[in-house]
């Protein structure tokens, strides 16, 4: 069992010599301070890209036979994993099904703190297996990926999702903000920006959190890129649900294909969809021809159009 002696040995545990003193710093020194060790993360985040590039591709190549992506994390990083996965179906228009998050203690945990949860890995282990990780309704082996999200690298409720997914066969992908954890140990692909010490002794929502967020926005929108959601940097998967959405989605049209947003909104509402849309403009084609070969480049618009066939 895990003493704590060991917990207090993690970076993300330490104190940080820098920020003994912020108690008694004028407000915006304070501010500067906080902004100097924030400003730390993104070259944390930048030594570890090969293995969020690692993680990206595959990720993508299961996607491509019917694979889904689980978060599982406690407290902070179950949060940012929730955030995420739920971020993608307006983004992407994908299935809620496709991007889940789980969090220890259920989503109450969301508005409530419920860090007694993150102590049972059995429990873990059977969120995910409720959650219908790995499996179809009927039953059927699917090729999912879990990725296990804990600062400290050690969380007890993250490893038994882990080892669990592990015992399935899946992908499993850890997300620490420490080198060589035990999550790192069990997973396929580990990921560790080291953010060191935080402001706050042990307050792992502010560095650790930063660097999760960003990671989380790079797994998310990297498989996004590589499966065909985006055409240049144009959220062209996006669904256009309200008046600021369909604004946005007349104004991508514009974009991809030069034409006045008056012109795109009409072709918006004939076409049902920004990528339809859009092929209909490119290819002067009727909507079901402009699906038609969507359909064929499963979606792709950028295969779509550049080989135009």
């Amino acid at each position: 069992m895990e003493t704590k002696s060991t917990l207090a040995a993690l970076a993300t545990e330490a104190r940080n010599p820098l920020t003994e003193h912020i108690d008694e710093l004028p407000t915006l020194d304070m501010l500067r301070l906080i902004n100097e060790e924030d400003a730390k993360i993104a070259a944390a985040v930048a030594a570890v890209l090969p293995d969020v590039a690692k993680a990206i591709d595959a990720i993508a190549e299961r996607f491509a036979y019917g694979g889904r992506l689980f978060y599982i994390g406690a407290g902070t990083s179950g949060r940012l994993g929730v955030l995420d996965a739920s971020e993608c179906p307006p983004t992407f228009s994908v299935p809620p099904t496709l991007f889940q998050g789980i969090i220890a203690g259920g989503d109450g945990a969301l508005r409530k703190s419920s860090e007694q949860s993150e102590d049972s890995p059995d429990q873990g282990a059977a969120d995910l297996a409720n959650a219908g990780f790995a499996q179809s309704p009927d039953g059927t082996a699917i090729p999912d990926i879990l990725v296990g999200i804990a600062a400290s690298g050690r969380t007890p409720y993250v490893l038994g999702a882990l080892a669990h997914a592990r015992r399935l066969g899946a992908l499993t992908v850890s997300l620490t903000c420490v080198p060589s954890s035990a999550m790192a140990q069990v997973a396929d692909i580990s990921i560790a920006p080291i953010t060191g010490p935080e402001i706050l002794t042990g307050s792992t929502r502010m560095k650790a959190g930063t660097a999760t967020k960003l990671v989380l926005n790079m797994i998310s929108t990297g498989v996004m890129i590589r499966t065909g959601a985006v055409y240049g940097n144009l959220m062209v998967n996006m669904q256009a649900s309200n008046v600021k959405l369909i604004d946005r989605a007349q104004r991508i049209i514009v974009a991809a294909t030069g034409i006045d947003q008056s012109t795109a909104a009409k072709l918006l509402d004939e076409a049902g969809s920004v990528k339809t849309a859009i092929v209909m403009q490119k290819l002067s084609i009727d909507r079901t021809g402009a699906e038609a070969k969507l359909k064929t480049h499963h979606g792709n618009l950028s295969a779509l159009l550049n080989h135009k066939s």
